[in-house]
C-alpha cells in the first residue's frame, strides 16, 4: 500500500497538469483571438479606464475568502461542517464586498477623475456574488487533484465570455466591452462547476472550532493584501498622474508581457500547491518536485520572453495594429523583466503546501515596499520609467524571495541556478540570430517578419538545447511520452 499511494499521487498529477496546461492553452487560444480582435476594435482609453476599475475590484478581492478554500486544500481531512463554513464565509465575505464596492464606486471615480468610473463599479460587484459558487467547488476538485472537470468548465466559460467580447465589442459598446465580457466568465463557471463539482451544501455561520482554519486563511488575506500593493500601485499612481490613453498603453504593454506569467504559471502553481500538499512529508520528494517544475516552466518562459524582446516591433504592429505602436518600447524593457516575475511566483505554492505562509507574507511586505517606491520614482519619466521601474525592482525582489524560501524547500541557490541554466543560456543564444536577421531584412508586412523570424528562433533554441542541454531534452521527452508509473519512479 505504501508503494501504490505515490503512484497514484504521480498519476494525478500527471493527469492533472496535462488537463490544467492543455485546457488553459485552449481557452486562452480562444481568449487571446477574441481579445486581439477587441484591442483592435477599442481605443487605448478603454483600456485605460478599465484598468482604473480594476485596482478597487483588485484590492476588495483581497478579502474574497479563497485563503480559506487554500485550507481546505491543504488539510489532511475534511468534514461537511468545515465545508459548510467555508461556504457560509464565503458568503459573508463576498456579500460584504459587494455592498463595499457600491458605496466606493463615486469615491474612486472622483480619485481618478472619470465619472463613468462608478457606473463600471457598480455593474462589476456582481462578480462578487458569482464568487463563493466558484471558489469552493474549485476548492473540493483541487483537492481531489481533480483538474478535469474544473478545465472542461473554465473551456466552456472561455468560449462563452469570448464570444460575448466579441458581440460587445462589434455592437460598438466600447468600454462596456470590458466589463460585461468578465461577468459572463464569472457566472457561467458558478453555475456551471457548482453543478459539475456537486459542491452544493447549506452554508453554516457558525465558525466554532474553525480557528485553525480561519488563522491560516488570514495570513493568505495578509498576503494577498500585500501583493495587490505590490501589483496595483502602478496604476494606482498612474491613473492619478496620467491620461486615460497612456495609461491603456501601459497596461496593454503589460498585458502582453504578462500572458504567460498571469494565464500559464499560476493555473500550474494551482497543481504544484495541491501536490506538495501532498509531499509535505517527504523533504526529498518535495525538493525534486520544486526544482523539476521550475526547470520545466523557466524551459518555455525564457525563450517567450526573449523572443518577445527580439520581436517587439513586429509583434505589437501584427497583433495588436498601428495604433498600439507606442507600446513597441514598453514591451521590449517588460519583457526583460517578466523572467524574474515567473520565477519569484513559483515559490509560494511550496512554501504554503510546506505550512509556511508567512515566508509569503515577509515576501509580499518586501513587494509591497520595493515595487510602490519604485513605481513613484518611475512615473515621473512617464510610462516609459513605469516599465523600468519593474526591470529595477523585480530582480530585487525575486533575489529576497530565493533567500527566505529556499531554506524550507531544502534547495541550495546552485542548485536552483543550474535547474534555471539550461533555459536561459539557450534563450539568450536564440536571440542574437533573431536579432541579427531582423535588422537585415527588407521592410515587409508586420506579419511576413514574424513568419521568417519566429521559425528562426525556435530552431536555433532547438539547436542549443540539443547541442548544450541533451538530458534535459531527453527528460521533458520522456516526462510527456511515460507512462504515470514509469514517471513515478523516475
Amino acid at each position: 500500500m505504501k508503494q501504490s499511494e505515490p503512484l497514484g499521487l504521480a498519476e494525478r498529477v500527471k493527469g492533472a497538469v496535462l488537463w490544467r496546461s492543455g485546457s488553459q492553452i485552449v481557452a486562452q487560444l480562444i481568449t487571446w483571438t477574441s481579445t486581439f480582435v477587441v484591442i483592435r476594435l477599442l481605443d487605448p482609453q478603454d483600456y485605460g479606464l478599465f484598468a482604473m476599475t480594476q485596482v478597487v475590484l483588485m484590492f476588495l478581492s483581497l478579502m474574497n475568502g479563497y485563503g480559506f478554500t487554500a485550507a481546505l486544500i491543504r488539510d489532511e481531512s475534511i468534514d461537511r461542517q468545515k465545508i459548510a463554513q467555508v461556504f457560509g464565509m464565503l458568503i459573508l465575505l463576498n456579500g460584504g464586498l459587494a455592498i463595499a464596492q457600491l458605496a466606493i464606486a463615486p469615491l474612486a471615480a472622483a480619485y481618478f477623475r472619470q465619472p463613468i468610473i462608478a457606473d463600471m463599479l457598480r455593474v462589476q460587484a456582481l462578480l462578487f456574488v458569482f464568487t463563493p459558487f466558484i471558489a469552493l467547488p474549485n476548492a473540493l476538485l483541487s483537492r481531489e487533484i481533480d483538474f478535469r472537470r474544473q478545465a472542461k468548465v473554465d473551456l466552456f466559460a472561455s468560449v462563452c465570455s469570448a464570444a460575448t467580447a466579441l458581440l460587445c465589442a462589434l455592437a460598438g459598446y466600447g468600454v462596456w466591452t470590458l466589463v460585461v465580457a468578465p461577468l459572463v466568465l464569472f457566472g457561467v463557471r458558478a453555475l456551471v462547476l457548482t453543478i459539475v463539482g456537486r459542491s452544493l451544501v447549506w452554508p453554516s455561520f457558525r465558525f466554532a472550532g474553525a480557528g485553525t482554519m480561519l488563522r491560516y486563511g488570514g495570513t493568505m488575506v495578509a498576503v494577498q493584501f500585500f501583493w495587490f500593493l505590490q501589483s496595483q500601485s502602478d496604476v494606482f499612481i498612474g491613473g492619478r498622474l496620467i491620461d486615460p490613453h497612456q495609461l491603456g498603453l501601459y497596461t496593454t504593454a503589460l498585458f502582453l508581457t504578462t500572458i504567460l506569467s498571469a494565464k500559464f504559471v499560476p493555473p500550474l502553481n494551482d497543481v504544484a500547491f495541491a501536490a506538495y500538499s501532498k509531499m509535505q512529508h517527504d523533504p526529498g520528494a518535495m525538493t525534486s518536485a520544486f526544482l523539476k517544475t521550475v526547470r520545466m516552466i523557466m524551459l518555455i518562459a525564457l525563450p517567450f520572453y526573449f523572443g518577445l524582446a527580439a520581436t517587439a516591433e513586429p509583434t505589437v504592429l501584427a497583433v495588436l495594429g498601428p495604433k498600439w505602436s507606442q507600446t513597441i518600447p514598453l514591451v521590449r524593457l517588460l519583457a526583460f523583466a517578466m523572467p524574474f516575475m515567473t520565477l519569484q511566483i513559483l515559490f509560494a505554492p511550496a512554501t504554503n503546501a510546506l505550512g509556511h505562509p508567512r515566508i509569503a507574507l515577509r515576501v509580499a511586505v518586501w513587494g509591497a515596499a520595493l515595487l510602490p517606491l519604485s513605481f513613484l520614482v518611475g512615473i515621473q519619466f512617464g510610462t516609459w520609467g513605469m516599465a523600468i521601474a519593474w526591470l529595477v525592482a523585480f530582480p530585487v525582489l525575486t533575489a529576497i524571495t530565493a533567500a527566505l524560501s529556499l531554506p524550507r524547500i531544502g534547495v541550495c541557490a546552485s542548485a536552483l541556478g543550474r535547474a534555471i541554466a539550461p533555459g536561459l543560456l539557450a534563450s539568450a543564444g536564440m536571440a542574437l540570430p533573431v536579432l541579427m536577421l531582423a535588422s537585415a531584412l527588407p521592410p515587409l508586412p508586420p506579419a511576413a517578419r514574424l513568419a521568417i523570424l519566429v521559425p528562426l528562433g525556435a530552431a536555433s533554441y532547438a539547436a542549443l538545447l540539443l547541442l548544450f542541454a541533451r538530458p534535459l531534452v531527453r527528460e521533458v521527452l520522456q516526462l510527456a511520452r511515460k507512462s504515470p508509473v514509469a514517471a513515478a519512479g523516475a
